[in-house]
């Protein structure tokens, strides 16, 4: 029970130069569209420390007025230039932009959009 009411879990979503966030905790989605675009003609990550300030902005936006700032547990999901899925180096960019963005814990998926429940299923699941 004390588990679940520290538990911060987030599910998001990465297209072209945007993050989407959703905690799963409060309901409250934010959607973040870089300054500086990440995303280059070849990758969906293509700048990592741009793209790693835009998620940590993006998670600070969901989490504004939140009494105590647990690091969240993150299912992070690419939704496009994902064709074939992932090369082993374009799922560790997305997993590491999520540490330093603040994650404790990080999923990286790809496949259909997820419900909450299939998002905290996977963070209980890895």
């Amino acid at each position: 029970m004390l588990a679940n009411f520290f538990s911060n879990a987030m599910y998001v979503k990465v297209r072209r130069n945007q993050f989407q966030v959703r905690s799963l905790k409060s309901g409250l989605d934010v959607t973040s569209v870089a300054q500086t675009p990440f995303t280059t003609t070849r990758l969906l990550i293509g700048q990592f420390g741009v793209a790693e300030k835009a998620l940590k902005d993006a998670l600070k936006q969901v989490s504004k007025g939140s009494f105590l700032a647990v690091s969240p547990d993150i299912v992070i999901h690419p939704l496009e230039m994902v064709e074939g899925g992932l090369s082993e180096i374009e799922e560790r960019i997305i997993h590491e932009i999520a540490i330093g963005a603040g994650a404790k814990k990080v999923v990286v998926w790809v496949g259909h959009e997820l419900n909450d429940d299939e998002v905290k299923k996977m963070l209980r699941g890895s």
